[in-house]
């Protein structure tokens, strides 16, 4: 740095300090406070000449507003500069700086998986300022703790490459204790993120077959139903069966004790006639059925090779059993009709 630029820079940071307009004066009311920051700005320029001083207003998360110094610059890497904005709070050195990652429109953005710096704010955590306890801290460690993390993990997407082959590479007696922690807490973060997406992944695909499960419960419930209901009527079924199956049963039983005419007994009758009429009709049915049944027979001898038939009996046969077959359907005819024959 410049001796102009470090000269100009000291007296900004005593003017300052030592400014008493209600306007403009900082919010650090004790003289050994503000001896002990003007210390570590010093300190602070004289390692990172990059850094500037200046002053601002910073609002805290409750709305209360005050005036502040803050230490502006960049820390550069071969793969980007981190732009840098570290403001001294009101009960400076007894408490951390606050650290921002600067982000604009412009700059490129900050990668949302970083471990360190919160990608909407660029507010940056670090074991450095977790740890942070005065008079063993100050902005220059505070800055060399940040350059080490950058140089792992770049925070600007564009940027980004690989730490853990250079987290391993590390030498861990090389490593301070916030070294150390930061590393762990860098690894750590990436594990949880991976884990986290796997998780998710796994999460979704069995979200998926959870849901097509419910579609076949869905389809073997209404199968289910369908069964029951079929089982149901089936019993149902089943009990009419044997409902009228009883009811048969004891009719035949019935017939078979009262022993009357055209009952069923053991000489093979199972039905009685209305009347006479109907007698007559079935009687003279059966009778052409049956001599159906003869001539088909017949037939059949004549065909067969061997059979004792000659073709003159047969043809006498076959006339008289016509005959006889034209009376019997003559005389269904007369009594019900030809509608009869079809039965």
């Amino acid at each position: 740095m410049a001796p102009e630029e470090s000269k100009y820079k000291a007296q900004f940071i005593e003017t300052a300090l030592d400014c008493s307009s209600a306007e403009h004066a900082l919010s650090y009311p004790h003289p050994k406070q503000r001896w002990l920051i003007r210390k570590h700005l010093r300190s602070l320029l004289a390692d990172y000449p990059s850094f500037s001083p200046s002053t601002d207003s910073f609002t805290h998360d409750d709305g209360t507003t005050v005036r502040l110094l803050r230490a502006v610059g960049d820390l550069r890497f071969p793969v980007g500069a981190v732009p840098l904005a570290i403001w001294l709070p009101e009960n400076y050195p007894y408490a951390p700086p606050l650290v921002f990652v600067s982000v604009n429109p412009t700059s490129p953005r900050i990668h949302r998986a970083h471990p360190f710096v919160d990608p909407s704010s660029g507010l940056t955590a670090a074991a450095y300022l977790h740890n942070w306890a005065f008079p063993g801290c100050n902005l220059t460690g505070l800055v060399r703790s940040l350059a080490h993390i950058f140089a792992l993990d770049h925070p600007f997407a564009d940027c980004n490459f690989s730490v853990a082959g250079q987290i391993k590479a590390l030498q861990p007696d090389m490593a301070s204790r916030n070294e150390a922690m930061d590393r762990l807490a860098g690894m750590l973060h990436y594990d949880l993120a991976a884990l986290t997406a796997e998780t998710e992944t796994e999460t979704e695909s069995l979200q998926i077959k959870r849901e097509e499960l419910r579609d076949r419960e869905d389809i073997i419930a209404s199968l289910v139903i369908g069964l029951e209901h079929e089982c149901r009527s089936l019993t149902d079924n089943v009990t009419e069966l044997k409902k009228q199956a009883e009811e048969l049963e004891g009719w035949l039983m019935r017939l078979r004790a009262s022993g009357s005419p055209g009952t069923c007994n053991d000489d093979g009758g199972g039905f009685e006639a209305a009347d006479e009429e109907s007698e007559m009709v079935i009687q003279n049915l059966a009778a052409d059925r049956a001599v159906e049944d003869v001539v088909c027979e017949l037939g059949k001898a004549i065909e067969e090779e061997g059979e004792p038939v000659s073709v003159g009996a047969y043809m006498r046969q076959v006339r008289a059993l016509s005959r006889e077959q034209f009376w019997h359907r003559d005389a269904v005819l007369r009594l019900r009709g030809p509608a009869m024959l079809d039965y």
